[in-house]
């Protein structure tokens, strides 16, 4: 079921949601050759800390996890597309990272996602970040009373694809409220025109997932949550929280 919000459970999951963008915004700062992801999910649990958040990544267990969570970031580098767990890998200069965050506040969630290279950056994963993005905004422009979640998903596809980039299949966005993930489903590709129609206070996590070699096929990592890339091609992830208002759409992780 799908829990429409109200103007003052937006300003709420806004209080939310620029908590998560503060917490972007310091492991960003903060990730350099030689940073552990460890030391990443540190900087982040001081921002959460500061704030007075918690997270609902950490402990979180889907049907498919073998185990609870252990951080509050996931940290995915390279050819992992999604789910890192946070550990003792040391960034190397030229690494793709992803970093997917969030945090509940007054009993409201935010979700959100950067990728970004540290260090020098190869010209091919520019071009995927960028694309990454790209497809954010045009899901997000899309996000429109009286479209449907098809084009969200067809606005997201057609970026991707154009650009010649993989989409994992049976992952993308979801509503998000008093819980991470809510319904509806948001497909990172699909059908204009189709699907749940858009309505003033609906909330979406929107995040296209790119594969860098073009293939869709990804597995698990012996983790079990870890997503990597079937082909070892390098992937990119991007997220934002959006309210979904007669005004238009409102970006609720935005710094």
């Amino acid at each position: 079921m799908v829990q429409l919000k109200t103007h003052t459970h937006i300003e709420a999951m806004r209080a939310s949601g620029r908590v998560v963008a503060q917490l972007l915004a310091a492991v960003r700062d903060a990730a350099a050759v030689g940073v552990s992801l460890l030391e990443l999910d540190e900087v982040a649990r001081g921002v959460l800390r500061e704030a007075g958040a918690g997270s609902p990544f950490l402990n979180y267990r889907p049907h498919f996890a073998p185990t609870p969570f252990p951080g509050v970031i996931c940290a995915s580098v390279n050819d992992a597309i999604v789910h890192g767990i946070p550990n003792g890998l040391r960034l190397r200069d030229g690494d793709l990272v992803s970093i997917d965050a969030g945090a509940t506040l007054d009993g409201w969630a935010g979700d959100s996602a950067i990728s970004f290279t540290v260090g020098t950056a190869r010209p091919a994963d520019t071009r995927l970040v960028e694309t990454a993005f790209a497809a954010l905004d045009a899901g997000i422009a899309a996000a429109v009373v009286g479209n449907r979640i098809g084009d969200i998903a067809h606005a997201i596809g057609t970026v991707c694809r154009t650009a010649g980039y993989g989409i994992p299949e049976g992952f993308g966005g979801h509503g998000i409220g008093r819980s991470m993930h809510e319904d509806p489903g948001v497909p990172n590709e699909g059908r204009p025109g189709r699907g749940m129609p858009l309505r003033h206070g609906m909330v979406l996590a929107i995040e296209p997932m790119l594969i860098g070699g073009g293939g869709d096929g990804y597995h698990p990592d012996r983790d079990g949550w870890t997503l990597r890339t079937d082909d070892g091609s390098r992937a990119a992830h991007a997220e934002h929280t959006v309210a979904i208002t007669d005004a238009g759409p409102r970006i609720l992780t935005a710094l």
